[in-house]
């Protein structure tokens, strides 16, 4: 008698090791760098709104950072402060600015996605756990969170953070210290849910791109235009979300026009495209890529 057939198992997935992490970091800003329409920002057709870089100089400062995530990575596993981490978020700057010949093109995202490495890190130590969004930002919060409020209180000298505190905004240190509520709040379920609707993966990140637009006081976009090129570009997304985003047929176009329009007056929401890639990110290390 033969025996009955053993119905397949789903595979297990695996704790991430510093190098998944490190990697899928990489691998998400190369998702955010590749896409295209985006406002004002650096694809690899056009610079966008900035003269000085365009997609080999983000290449070149994608390949400084390889081994920074990884390394940061296993300063979560083991359990580091926050000194130590800024400490190594600190170099890593240094080697993006060597590779770019001093241009800035990472710096909001040595930080965010340099913290939520970490975190993950934490998570596999701690949990033995996959990296799910909730635990990574669960980590983030109980480990970094009260170091992160403090560093919130300090003036700012970069022209990001100068603009968001003479504008009254909350500024990047604070987003941290809440555990970035947009990463986690909107652009991580706005990805997921147009995915669910069927759209491509450029199309979801384009509308991912777009409801994070809406809400996030982007202090790129407070340095370049001051509170009315902000609130212009955020009002511009929430239109083009409200009005059905990307998927309908005249979507693309709506796109290209409000591209158009930021390149036009020079604005170029940085901190919406990190914020972006640390969404791509998210489902990379979840399994969702």
């Amino acid at each position: 008698m033969n025996a009955p057939a053993r119905r397949p198992q789903a595979p297990t997935p695996r704790v991430l090791a510093p190098a998944d992490i490190g990697r899928a970091a990489v691998l998400a800003l190369h998702d955010e760098l590749s896409l295209s329409p985006k406002p004002g920002l650096v694809t690899p057709i056009d610079p966008g709104s900035h003269d000085d870089m365009d997609a080999h100089t983000f290449m070149r400062s994608l390949f400084a950072l390889r081994h920074y995530f990884v390394e940061i990575a296993g300063a979560g596993v083991d359990g580091a402060a926050f000194e130590e981490l800024e400490r190594l978020g600190i170099a890593a700057e240094a080697r993006m600015l060597a590779a770019t010949g001093g241009v800035n093109t990472h710096r909001g995202a040595i930080f965010m996605l340099g913290l939520l490495c970490a975190a993950a890190g934490a998570v596999a130590r701690e949990q033995g756990a996959i990296a799910h969004p909730d635990r990574i930002r669960d980590a983030l919060r109980r480990h970094w969170g009260p170091a992160l409020a403090r560093r919130g209180e300090r003036a700012s000298t970069l022209p990001g953070g100068i603009a968001t505190r003479r504008l009254g905004l909350r500024g990047a240190s604070q987003e941290a210290a809440a555990a970035f509520p947009v990463v986690f709040e909107t652009a991580l379920p706005a990805l997921r849910s147009a995915l669910a609707r069927g759209l491509t993966v450029r199309q979801a990140r384009l509308d991912a791109l777009f409801h994070v637009m809406a809400v996030l006081d982007d202090s790129n976009l407070a340095h370049r235009g001051g509170l009315a090129g902000l609130r212009d570009v955020q009002a511009l997304a929430r239109g083009f979300v409200e009005r059905g985003g990307i998927a309908r047929p005249e979507g693309l176009r709506e796109a290209h026009a409000i591209a158009d329009h930021c390149v036009a007056r020079r604005l170029s929401p940085g901190g919406a495209a990190d914020t972006l890639a640390a969404a791509c990110w998210l489902l990379r290390v979840g399994g969702g890529a």
